[in-house]
């Protein structure tokens, strides 16, 4: 059981070993223990702390062989506001249906939906559909509200 990776694969020294890759869900990154079966055999990871498992974590590696993670991209919608007040609308409006988002840059970035794409379109925001490796899962906020 690994309690971190062994690397990345962006700077994990792989010499004359081949790659291979383990299918990860964008779901799973957010899991503090995981088990991924690779060509090795099983491998268990236990984060502690913040730390979880990025695409390209290194999770095994032998004489012959370095096993890394892939994430498997989501279909997502990346909406672009042009202005602050536009960002605040649609955050506003996302929020109200209490939508697990991700921030990337100046991007607004949510599980592909249909519904979603249209209420973009209604705010003015220009919208895309996208094949994307997400950095960090989608989570829900779990702090208490109310709506009165």
């Amino acid at each position: 059981m690994l309690a971190e990776p062994l690397g990345n694969l962006a700077d994990f020294p792989i010499g004359a070993r081949r790659i291979e890759r383990v299918a990860v869900r964008s779901d799973e990154l957010a899991k503090r223990v995981l088990r991924l079966t690779t060509s090795a055999g099983d491998v268990g990871l236990r984060f502690d702390g913040e730390r979880r498992l990025r695409d390209g974590d290194v999770v095994f590696a032998d004489a012959q062989r370095v096993v890394a993670a892939a994430v498997i991209p989501d279909d997502v919608l990346v909406m672009r506001p042009g202005s602050i007040a536009a960002a605040i609308d649609l955050a506003h409006a996302l929020g109200n249906r209490h939508l697990p988002v991700l921030r990337e840059g100046d991007a607004i970035v949510v599980r592909y939906d249909p519904l979603l794409e249209a209420l973009a379109s209604q705010h003015g925001v220009p919208v895309a559909r996208e094949a994307r490796v997400v950095a960090r899962p989608f989570l829900h906020a779990h702090a208490p509200h109310r709506h009165d």
